[in-house]
């Protein structure tokens, strides 16, 4: 069951929330129960309830939570003169305000911590301690909203939010009975700093107000709101957590990119795609807070009278099958997702580990309504611990309860480990341009860009040399490796940020934004675009600026694929040229190409035309793999020219194709080069510190050995033309038979209007076309540019399959002759009009707010 965007967003204005949110208020009594309840849960979410903490299973978690505690109540005694906790210096960092309201949080976690030593556990003067740390904060560095709101905006609407509104749960009863007057106090403060909304509440308008940002700051509402209600305040308190159910509400609906609500860009696409900030695509860093917080918003209102949340756990459980699961493969969270998150430490398996906790509630929801699906998530929990290469923590997850949960599922032979991918599968998240393409051994992910969807995420200091991310760089993940070795912080760190796999890139040395400014961002609020830490400039030109080209999409045919990318410059480089920029912000213009990814089952071909320089004054590099090892592991490269001789590298060759090893690890990649200008090999050892791609890295020095395999052009070289397939886990005999004049791939065509292939073995033809006009390839005809599959049979009389999608998002129809006997149409959607015409079969697929869909077809001879 799927709860479109239409569908929802009619139910909340035409019929009142009635199919979620209950009309009518409760009466004070109701409200009471219903608000205590609330409470209760949430307690119970993130301290854990009697049941929980008695098992031995949550004993890491009860041992971190002492110890947290006990460790700020030790700062606590050691404060010097105007500090609250020793060494925490205020006043000046919002950040360190934040740890202040998180410390205090945390002793009051473990307070209410069943299990906990007694002289924690409701211990009131512990309690009380917290208290007045609360109070202190208040009077000197939190209620004078005219000397706050310094710094970062999210930690003022939301972050200190947070840690304020569950330290005031978890302590209700004796902040009620020993400073009556601080909940209100604090409510008052927390309206105050909401300066995006409106009158001190959600602002559906505002751009900092969408997507997880929205989940967060209503989730602090409800809590806030069941506080009042058992403050005695039960009307107010009622409709503080009415108003912000309804708020939130709206993030559970599908984005209609055609039929925008409140202008808002951001959250969860038809396709699975994720997006926050207006344009980045960000599954793995705020998607996964999303999915937490409203998984975490479904338990804390589990059994209360405020709505009914069973009805809105299949769209939930949607986006884990369509949205996440594509994107974990064995335990790891792919790149192509977090945004500015890939210069951090600590993503990839803690990134799963995170979601896996989601998953276990949301299974624990669905029984009730949805027993299929809590099967399905159960089996996926199971699945991701068998293949993930890294043991996953559950001390880590937030929720004692959950812990438990999760020891359940794994604890009974009954479930299955079942992904909720099948063993081949292809995705197209065109709303966010990406691409995933799975196969039993490997997984391969491409980030694109456009003039819809950023080009890369920078900020605050992290993610420092992000330029050409979303120029088409790929990441090719092999099975039962540990990805840390291969990708994660690492691989940005040593691999050069212009050879990143590939990404073609001009040669030139760029500076990061603090090396330009001396500062995180660009500052100039005295310019017309007041460019200010927050502002909507910033967004647009430093932090995550989009392409100028409409053209990057691709078509899906059952386990198949086809995608395309035009490469293009990033708006802050086209607004310089045409002046309005200011003179001292720096821009960069771009390489050129025009690119195709055609996703076979052991072969990922890759055709690129149009690469170089337009202007012709530099020298491009276009990378067609960066890999990295550890500097003991045992690597090869082996290789054969086109003349047919041996080849070993490093070094440069006419090459035909290419094997590298890690016999270390027992992975293997090969390289064919279908039409490729020499190609340049490198094996290098790299040292840099992680604080190159992240300020706040610790200094650590990484040492690997990088793989390069590169193709080098000259200054003022004409385009080139590229055509090479990826084979993963190839053995050289495999690589051998590519070379054959039988060999199973065939490109058509490479050049800027058209690229195509004919893989012989799947009777399989994949086409992108890129200008107006007509393009003829391998018995077809396309109108415009498209992105086209044809699959046909090997007998006589089997069916013919077309899938058919516009890459632009702009076009009505799409129009495609299959050359050939006529055929009619069997099944297929009915935006596919299928005429017989002289000399075979015409297709008029209708494109129209397909927002890069695919549309499919099959056909027979009749």
């Amino acid at each position: 069951m799927e709860i479109t965007r239409r569908r929802l967003l009619s139910a909340l204005s035409a019929a009142g929330l009635l199919t979620v949110i209950p009309t009518g208020r409760a009466d004070a009594a109701d409200a009471a129960a219903d608000s205590a309840r609330l409470l209760a849960n949430t307690v119970g979410v993130f301290a854990g309830t009697e049941a929980s903490n008695s098992r031995t299973e949550t004993a890491a978690k009860r041992a971190a939570i002492d110890k947290a505690a006990r460790a700020n109540l030790k700062s606590m005694d050691a404060a010097g003169p105007g500090e609250l906790f020793a060494g925490l210096v205020l006043g000046t960092d919002e950040g360190r305000l934040n740890t202040a309201y998180k410390q205090l949080y945390e002793i009051a976690l473990a307070t209410r911590a069943p299990g906990a030593a007694p002289d924690l556990y409701g211990d009131e003067a512990v309690q009380r301690r917290v208290i007045d740390g609360l109070v202190w904060l208040h009077e000197r560095y939190y209620g004078d909203q005219s000397k706050g709101y310094y710094g970062n905006w999210f930690y003022w609407e939301i972050g200190l939010s947070q840690f304020i509104s569950k330290t005031l749960v978890l302590l209700a009863d004796e902040v009620k009975a020993y400073r009556p007057d601080l909940l209100r106090t604090y409510v008052a403060s927390m309206d105050a700093y909401l300066r995006n909304g409106t009158d001190g509440d959600v602002n559906l308008d505002s751009r900092f107000h969408t997507g997880a940002n929205l989940a967060d700051i209503t989730t602090n509402r409800i809590l806030q709101g069941a506080l009042l209600v058992g403050d005695g305040g039960a009307p107010d308190g009622e409709a503080r957590i009415r108003k912000a159910l309804t708020d939130q509400l709206t993030v559970f609906s599908t984005i209609d990119p055609y039929a925008l609500d409140h202008g808002v860009t951001d959250g969860y696409y038809a396709d699975g795609s994720f997006i926050q900030h207006a344009s980045v695509a960000y599954t793995g860093s705020y998607g996964k807070g999303l999915l937490t917080r409203v998984v975490q918003t479904l338990k804390i209102l589990d059994g209360t009278g405020f709505a009914h949340g069973g009805e809105l756990v299949p769209t939930v459980v949607g986006w884990v099958r369509n949205g996440f699961a594509p994107l974990i493969f064995e335990g790891w969270m792919m790149e192509i997702v977090k945004g500015r998150a890939v210069s951090r430490p600590d993503t990839g398996y803690t990134d799963v580990a995170i979601v896996v906790e989601a998953v276990v509630d949301l299974a624990s929801l669905a029984e009730d309504t949805a027993g299929a699906d809590a099967t399905a998530l159960k089996s996926y929990v199971k699945h991701i611990r068998a293949t993930s290469r890294a043991a996953l923590d559950p001390s880590s997850f937030v929720s004692p309860v959950s812990i438990t949960r999760y020891a359940d599922i794994t604890g009974d032979a009954s479930v299955p480990a079942e992904d909720l991918n099948p063993a081949s599968r292809t995705v197209a998240f065109n709303a966010m341009d990406r691409t995933v393409h799975r196969r039993p051994g490997y997984a391969f992910a491409l980030a694109r860009s456009s003039s819809r969807i950023s080009k890369y995420e920078y900020m605050n200091g992290e993610n420092l040399m992000p330029w050409f991310q979303g120029d088409g760089a790929y990441y090719l993940y092999l099975s039962g490796q540990d990805q840390t070795q291969a990708y994660g912080v690492d691989y940005f760190t040593t691999v050069s940020p212009y050879a990143l796999a590939g990404v073609t890139a001009p040669v030139e040395e760029r500076r990061t934004v603090p090396e330009l400014y001396g500062k995180p961002y660009y500052d100039n609020p005295g310019h017309p675009l007041n460019f200010t830490s927050s502002s909507e400039s910033q967004n647009t030109y430093v932090y995550f600026p989009c392409g100028t080209g409409p053209h990057s999409g691709g078509a899906v045919l059952g386990p198949y694929g086809a995608a395309a990318m035009v490469q293009s410059d990033d708006v802050p480089y086209r607004d310089k040229q045409k002046g309005i920029l200011p003179d001292d912000f720096v821009v960069h213009r771009n390489a050129t190409s025009t690119k195709s990814w055609f996703l076979f089952d052991d072969e990922i071909v890759v055709l690129a035309a149009d690469v170089g320089d337009a202007a012709g004054g530099r020298a491009v590099t276009t990378t067609v793999d960066s890999r990295t090892a550890a500097p003991d592991d045992l690597t090869t490269v082996t290789g054969a020219l086109r003349d047919g001789r041996p080849w070993s590298g490093p070094g440069t060759g006419d090459l035909h194709w290419l094997r590298y090893a890690n016999s270390t690890r027992g992975t293997a990649l090969g390289y064919v080069f279908l039409d490729t200008p020499r190609v340049r090999v490198a094996l290098d050892e790299v040292t840099r510190s992680r604080r190159v791609v992240r300020t706040a890295n610790p200094d650590t020095a990484v040492t690997r050995t990088v793989l390069g395999v590169t193709v080098d052009q000259a200054a003022g070289a004409d385009p080139a033309c590229l055509a090479y397939a990826l084979v993963p886990n190839a053995a050289e005999a495999a690589l051998r038979s590519y070379t054959r004049h039988d060999g199973p791939l065939t490109v058509h065509a490479n050049t800027p209007r058209l690229q195509a292939v004919t893989h012989k073995g799947l009777g399989l033809t994949a086409a992108n076309t890129f200008t107006p006009g007509r393009h003829e390839t391998a018995g077809l005809r396309v109108e415009g540019p498209a992105s086209v599959l044809v699959r046909r049979g090997r007998r006589h009389g089997d069916p013919v399959t077309v899938a058919v999608a516009d890459p632009t998002t702009r076009r009505d129809t799409v129009t495609v002759l299959l050359h050939g006997h006529p055929l009619g149409k069997v099944t297929g959607d009915p935006r596919v009009r299928v005429t017989r015409v002289h000399g075979g079969t015409r297709l008029d697929v209708d494109t129209r707010h397909t927002y890069g869909r695919s549309l499919t077809v099959t056909l027979r001879r009749r």
